[in-house]
């Protein structure tokens, strides 16, 4: 491995440090994955309501991750690198896409509106700490490697 890819990589590594740092001191600071649970859970009188909501917003951010993985995994599948800049052009992209970015505003909008009426927290704090839990999910994820596929 040369020094120039071990360069690139720390740059990678830099920029996604940049959703994770912030997104894991204020995820810490909200505790906001513990009160997530206690909502998910009914405690803290979140009634079946908040549970419901909690369980829809959980399921959205499991919805985008698995699109997530599957882009990622994509090349290995079609055995060739997609065009991510003109993704409208390709089509899987061009349907997975749109899934993705509607069930990440859905599910950041559903976690913060759970956050901020079924806990302490209030709305804006609630949606502090929803940004906070999805910037740290982002960056985690953007660490992950994507495959390469040599081009024939």
């Amino acid at each position: 491995m040369s020094t120039r890819s071990l360069v690139r990589i720390s740059r990678h590594t830099l920029k996604q440090l940049k959703f994770v740092l912030p997104g894991g001191l204020l995820t810490y600071y909200f505790d906001s994955h513990d009160v997530f649970l206690s909502i998910l859970r009914g405690e803290d009188g979140a009634g079946s309501w908040g549970c419901f909501a909690a369980r829809i917003s959980l399921l959205s951010a499991a919805v985008t991750v698995s699109l997530f993985l599957y882009v990622l995994i994509l090349p290995l599948i079609q055995g060739e690198q997609p065009n991510y800049r003109h993704w409208r052009q390709s089509g899987v992209l061009s349907r997975v896409i749109p899934i993705m970015t509607t069930s990440i505003v859905a599910g950041w909008s559903l976690l913060a509106y759970t956050l901020g009426h079924w806990s302490s927290l209030g709305y804006v704090e609630g949606v502090i700490a929803a940004s906070g839990l999805y910037a740290l999910a982002f960056g985690l994820l953007g660490l992950l490697p994507a495959p390469k596929v040599n081009r024939q």
